[in-house]
């Protein structure tokens, strides 16, 4: 009677820890995609950049296009949006006494590189 080994079965064995299908972000990538992700972790923040990603044909939309829908201050809009501006998320322009804001499309390459689709279009709701 033969005794059973205990070693443990290799991994490629088993099916886990296979090769990556592709590389993955650097260090560097991680920490400024990981910026835009803790700005777009409040709420209001991500309702803003919902509205500077929803302005028709990507033109820029000024503050106060930005006001609606909101029941704070316009100098919180503000701090929000400069977070937002701070992450590398929108630019922002001033003509006259206005602000304009628009979304960086290198930032938003990066989120669609990193999550591999196309961020215009919502997930369908969990059931």
């Amino acid at each position: 009677m033969s005794i059973p080994s205990l070693d443990p079965p290799a991994p490629s064995a088993l099916g886990y820890c296979t090769p990556l299908s592709g590389e993955p972000i650097t260090a560097a990538q991680a920490e400024a995609v990981s910026r835009m992700f803790k700005a777009l972790a409040d709420p209001v923040r991500l309702r803003l950049m919902s509205m500077v990603l929803s302005h028709e044909g990507g033109e820029a939309c000024a503050m106060c296009d930005l006001t609606e829908g909101f029941d704070l201050a316009v100098s919180t809009l503000s701090h929000h949006l400069k977070i937002l501006h701070d992450a590398g998320l929108v630019d922002r322009d001033k003509r006259g006494v206005w602000v304009y804001y628009k979304a960086r499309p290198e930032a938003m390459d990066a989120l669609r590189t990193l999550f591999g689709s196309d961020l215009s279009t919502p997930p369908a709701e969990a059931g």
